[in-house]
C-alpha cells in the first residue's frame, strides 16, 4: 500500500512543494515546528532511511543540503536543524527545521497553525532561493 508521501509524490495528495528531481522530493510539513519546516524524501518508497543504498543515502543528504541553504536564505533563523525520526510515516524522510535555539527542535512542541496563503508564501519564498 502506498504511503501518504508516495501519494504526495504521485500528485494524488496536494502539498506545498519546494523542489524535486528524479529521485528526491521536498515539501513543507503541514504540521510545522516553525515556518519553513520542510520534509525531504526519496521518491522510492522505503520505510527506513538507513535502508537506502549508500549512493541514495549520500545523495538525499546532498539534496537536503541544497534545500536547507534555500530555507536559511528565505526564513530568518540561526540554523537549519535536521532530524531523522522515522516513526511518524513509514517512508524515509528528513526534517529540515529553521531554529533559533535547540529547543525549537523538540517534536513535542506545539505545532504551528498556518493558513494556506501563509504556507504558499513560505514555499514560494524558499523556491525563489534555490540556485
Amino acid at each position: 500500500m502506498a504511503t501518504i508521501f508516495s501519494k504526495i509524490v504521485a500528485g494524488d495528495i496536494p502539498c506545498y512543494k519546494i523542489a524535486e528531481n528524479d529521485r528526491f522530493f521536498a515539501f513543507l510539513d503541514i504540521n510545522p515546528l516553525s515556518k519553513g519546516h520542510t520534509l525531504v524524501i526519496p521518491k522510492q518508497e522505503i520505510d527506513y532511511l538507513f535502508h537506502l543504498s549508500d549512493k541514495d543515502y549520500s545523495d538525499i543528504h546532498l539534496f537536503a543540503k541544497q534545500i536547507a541553504a534555500a530555507i536559511e536564505k528565505a526564513i530568518p533563523c540561526k540554523r537549519i536543524g535536521m532530524a531523522v525520526i522515522g516513526l511518524e510515516v513509514p517512508h524515509a524522510h528528513i526534517h529540515l527545521v529553521p531554529i533559533q535555539k535547540e529547543s525549537d527542535m523538540f517534536f513535542s512542541n506545539p505545532k504551528l497553525k498556518l493558513s494556506n496563503e501563509e504556507m504558499e508564501q513560505i514555499a514560494a519564498s524558499i523556491r525563489n532561493q534555490l540556485a
